[in-house]
């Protein structure tokens, strides 16, 4: 006789919890760039009336059939261009409020990138680049989502060398230092920096110095192979299930 396991079937789960399934789940992308000495973060205008004029991260819902990282590069793609950028997770947002049309929650992601590098599409729903300390209110929790998400980079900057992807391939310690402070938000001790920077041991003197600019001349660097910067995702398709 086969014994009552007590176990139900995932059908009744599903009709005994009905409210429970009807629960969306989306993706935010903070794209971040740096570009005439200012952190910037890729925007584009709300579609919804409910934040007429407001700018928005990068989002959309999740398809039924779809991974969350399928989702995430979609999303880049359709309203970019993009396809080769590296996207890290960095957490879930839930509040019940979070957005007019019901019960949505969020997973977000961000990514570095040097503008004069991507060529973006700029021509959906008013994309464009925004200097990251100028944004004061956005739609949906969407300003919440780019703090977080600011600060999980500040936060990494002097234990891994992710800002090389903000940078062209050779740089002066000058430069670099000044987009240290723009992430951080503060004017850093040259020295210090310096100090802090040699002892990373990240860098290479690649023999070259500046050239046509207003002060003196610094010699360049470029990263070392041996430290690479965050990884360059794979072509469509590469995605595992």
């Amino acid at each position: 006789m086969a014994q009552h396991t007590g176990l139900k079937t995932a059908a009744i789960e599903k009709i005994s919890h009905l409210e429970y399934f009807n629960i969306a789940v989306s993706v935010d992308c903070v794209i971040f760039g740096y570009d005439e000495k200012e952190l910037k973060v890729l925007l584009i205008k709300s579609d919804l009336e409910e934040f007429s004029g407001l700018d928005s991260l990068l989002g959309d819902l999740v398809r039924p059939d779809e991974h969350l990282e399928t989702a995430s590069y979609r999303i880049l793609k359709e309203r970019t261009g993009l396809d080769d950028v590296y996207l890290e997770q960095v957490q879930a947002f839930g509040s019940i409020n979070r957005h007019p049309s019901g019960r949505v929650i969020t997973i977000a992601y961000y990514s570095l990138i040097d503008i004069s590098h991507h060529k973006l599409r700029l021509d959906n729903n008013e994309l464009n680049w925004h200097p990251v300390n100028d944004i004061r209110k956005m739609a949906f929790d969407h300003k919440l989502i780019l703090d977080t998400c600011l600060k999980r980079l500040q936060q990494q900057i002097m234990n891994q060398p992710v800002v090389f992807n903000l940078l062209p391939e050779k740089f002066s310690l000058r430069q670099l230092q000044e987009l240290y402070e723009s992430i951080l938000g503060v004017e850093l001790d040259r020295r210090n920096f310096r100090k802090k920077i040699s002892l990373k041991d990240w860098l290479q003197d690649v023999g070259e110095m500046e050239e046509d600019v207003p002060h003196r001349p610094g010699k360049l660097y470029k990263l070392k192979t041996s430290q690479p910067k965050k990884p360059v995702r794979k072509k469509a398709g590469a995605v595992s299930a």
